[in-house]
């Protein structure tokens, strides 16, 4: 299966990638800058193609980035510090933007002859994210199946969408992925932050699978008390 990977250099993408070049026929991946709030994402994204010997493709949609406000990844916003599933961090959403990208995504996918889409959304997504999950990416194959109909046959190819992060951590480590060369952190600063919802998320998801971290966190604890306040509004 010729597949194109929807790589942001994130943990999710790169894990995606490394099992897409082991399982599939990996042809590139392809990133996006759409305006966010920094683009060191997008070196690791290119450093992961060069890894891996497939060619990269970075897109440039900054001009309707530039419109979908009120985000704190793309606005003067302060990122909110703490788990993904707290109300906070909703605003860490950009409108539609895992549709815009992926409706590019198969355009590009048709004229390159590809017979696959990968795109890294996990269960741990669901909380905040509406184009992260099931029902998404099942809408979406859907609609593309009519947008393409008689001209090309592109899959949707979404394989953690109803993982863990953790399980992601337990996939990326059987297929070889150099975890210290990826970024999440959406502050974007010399060092992930251990605090911001991705981050948290990571330091978690690597405690799960009991798997060595890695990462250089300015703040490696603050993952505890934040997943513990979390489990404790579950419990209620």
């Amino acid at each position: 299966m010729k597949t194109i990977v929807i790589c942001s250099g994130g943990l999710d993408s790169v894990s995606l990638a490394h099992k897409v070049a082991a399982e599939h026929q990996l042809i590139g991946l392809l990133s996006f800058d759409y305006g966010q709030r920094h683009r060191k994402e997008l070196d690791f994204a290119a450093a992961c193609a060069k890894r891996l010997g497939v060619p990269h493709q970075i897109i440039d949609i900054t001009n309707i980035g530039s419109h979908l406000t009120g985000s704190a990844l793309t606005d003067d916003i302060d990122v909110p510090d703490g788990h993904y599933a707290e109300e906070t961090m909703k605003a860490t959403v950009v409108p539609n933007r895992n549709a815009i990208m992926l409706a590019i995504a198969f355009g590009l996918a048709a004229a390159q002859k590809a017979d696959a889409v990968a795109v890294a959304v996990h269960g741990g997504d669901h909380f905040i994210y509406p184009d992260c999950r099931p029902g998404f990416i099942q809408s979406f194959q859907d609609m593309q199946n009519q947008a393409l109909d008689g001209y090309a046959n592109v899959s949707l190819f979404a394989p953690y969408v109803t993982v863990s992060k953790a399980d992601i951590v337990i996939d990326g480590a059987r297929n070889g992925t150099r975890f210290a060369e990826t970024w999440s952190c959406y502050k974007g600063g010399s060092r992930h932050c251990g605090r911001c919802g991705t981050c948290v998320e990571r330091r978690e998801a690597f405690h799960l699978a009991g798997i060595d971290d890695p990462t250089d966190y300015e703040d490696a604890d603050f993952w505890v008390a934040a997943t513990a306040g979390f489990a404790a509004e579950e419990v209620k």
